[in-house]
């Protein structure tokens, strides 16, 4: 007689049994979805109150809700007999059993071990501004299995765990949330380079988002006047004398767009003030009395 048989013909004879292990059944979903709900709201009101990371309470949820499932699973199994003998087989043989399992799911073990890696750790958390995978985002939401970024193009980038682990991540957010961004520009060779210096810092500081020296101070007080926006030659091009201006902004979400602006109107002073942007060119020089052999 097959297992699926003998279940059958058990539960035919114990209906009254039969009728408790659908109410545990049925019981252990409502409770774990109460309990899902409740540790929702009361780990988000103590998060408020007490500055706890929202990717800890969050693992800590889906541990709580985990085993929630397993008790009701361990409670069904009790109630039959047959299934708590076959269970105690399966304890006995856990050793081949975790070795078999180990190595099916490797992957999704990896991505759970990681998972709680990443809530010990927290190399970045829930809300925080990342770059993964070349990507830019913000954290929103992170799992036993995956981690989801919202990319700045509103995408839902869903990263396995096992591989975030293993990749190098910039975390904007850490500490320090200011950034500092650089835009290069080129101007011709018979340019006044301090007169186009002096341009792209007077456009640097009219910009809203641009912080100015005391701003910068209160995250680096190291740095001294001046320096705070700076304007180098960085490399005497085939066409052009580049020029690299660095400036501060309060954050990365605001860097980019910052430095598009600015790129914008350092453009159109230039054009108003005689300073030329090259395009490339090159000079063609032709051999004069070329003799035939």
């Amino acid at each position: 007689m097959s297992i699926l048989d003998t279940l059958l013909s058990w539960f035919t004879l114990n209906i009254a049994n039969a009728l408790f292990i659908f109410v545990i059944i049925i019981a252990t979903i409502i409770v774990a979805k109460i309990v899902d709900s409740l540790l929702k709201a009361q780990l988000k009101l103590l998060s408020s109150k007490m500055n706890i990371d929202e990717t800890v309470y969050g693992l800590l949820r889906r541990i709580v809700v985990a085993f929630v499932y397993l008790a009701g699973i361990l409670i069904v199994i009790s109630s039959v007999p047959f299934l708590e003998n076959i269970s105690f087989a399966i304890f006995a043989s856990a050793g081949f059993a975790g070795l078999v399992v180990g190595m099916a799911a490797q992957s999704s073990l990896s991505n759970i071990i990681s998972g709680i890696s990443l809530a010990a750790f927290r190399p970045f958390g829930v809300g925080d501004l990342v770059t993964i995978h070349d990507e830019y985002g913000t954290v929103s939401d992170i799992t036993l299995g995956h981690t989801v970024v919202t990319t700045w193009d509103n995408r839902r980038l869903i990263i396995p765990n096992h591989i975030i682990s293993d990749e190098a991540i910039i975390n904007w957010s850490i500490s320090d949330p200011t950034i500092l961004w650089p835009i290069d520009i080129g101007i011709g060779y018979d340019a006044d380079i301090d007169h186009a210096r002096s341009i792209m810092i007077k456009e640097a500081k009219n910009h809203a988002n641009v912080l100015h020296l005391n701003d910068v101070r209160r995250y680096h007080p190291e740095i001294v006047g001046g320096k705070e926006m700076r304007v180098v030659v960085t490399e005497l091009g085939d066409f052009a004398v580049n020029l690299r201006l660095t400036f501060w902004v309060s954050d990365r979400s605001v860097a980019f767009i910052t430095g598009c602006e600015l790129i914008e109107s350092i453009k159109k002073r230039f054009d108003a003030e005689g300073i030329e942007i090259p395009y490339p060119y090159r000079t063609i020089v032709y051999k004069k009395d070329i003799t035939e052999n």
